[in-house]
């Protein structure tokens, strides 16, 4: 596995090339689900789960309530603190194993990519895709089994003329702050686990 700094940046327009170049790219085997989005249509739900985004907004409000409690409480008790965030990071774990095991990923959704902050890019055979498409994505990141979700724009297409296949590269152009802080501590604890490797 190879890592270095990647070409992909930040959604703003205003972002440069020295920009894009602050972003830590690494080389790993993740879940990849990809829906291609139509052209000029308005968003939609890609990956059927409509039904789901009233939790997902009330869980983003709830873990909000308990990180700003925790920081006031942190102040009056430490010990109480560690419990209620260990606990709390159990549940997390919890639910993330009951999502995943509701939804299995097939084992063609697992694929190498090259992931940061700013985008990603994988390989395909399929050759018809378009540069600026864009592409609805869904990560899911071992060990922790974080799914974050993003909308994607194909920056351009390499092809290798040895294999016949096609190498995506793509910038995120939405993605939710916290989907984002999960693929960057992704990238950060795979840079330990490649340390403490060595």
């Amino acid at each position: 596995m190879a890592a270095n700094h990647s070409d992909n940046h930040h959604h703003d327009p205003a972002s440069t090339a020295a920009d894009r170049r602050d972003f830590f790219r690494i080389t790993d085997q993740v879940g990849l689900e990809i829906r291609r989005l139509p052209p000029e249509e308005p968003p939609a739900a890609p990956f059927n789960d409509t039904h789901l985004e009233a939790l997902r907004a009330e869980y983003r409000r709830l873990d909000q309530d308990v990180r700003s409690q925790l920081a006031t409480l942190a102040e009056r008790d430490r010990l109480l603190t560690s419990l209620i965030k260990s606990i709390n990071g159990k549940l997390d774990t919890l639910a993330r194993i009951m999502t995943f095991e509701q939804n299995p990923l097939q084992p063609e959704d697992w694929r190498e990519v090259t992931l940061s902050e700013g985008g990603l890019s994988f390989t395909t055979t399929t050759d018809d895709y378009s540069l600026d498409e864009e592409l609805a994505l869904r990560l899911t990141l071992p060990p922790e089994l974080f799914q974050p979700m993003a909308t994607a724009r194909i920056l351009f297409i390499d092809t290798d003329g040895n294999t016949g296949e096609y190498r995506v590269h793509t910038e995120f152009v939405d993605i939710h702050d916290q989907d984002r802080q999960q693929i960057a501590r992704h990238v950060l604890r795979w840079q330990i686990r490649q340390r403490q490797n060595r």
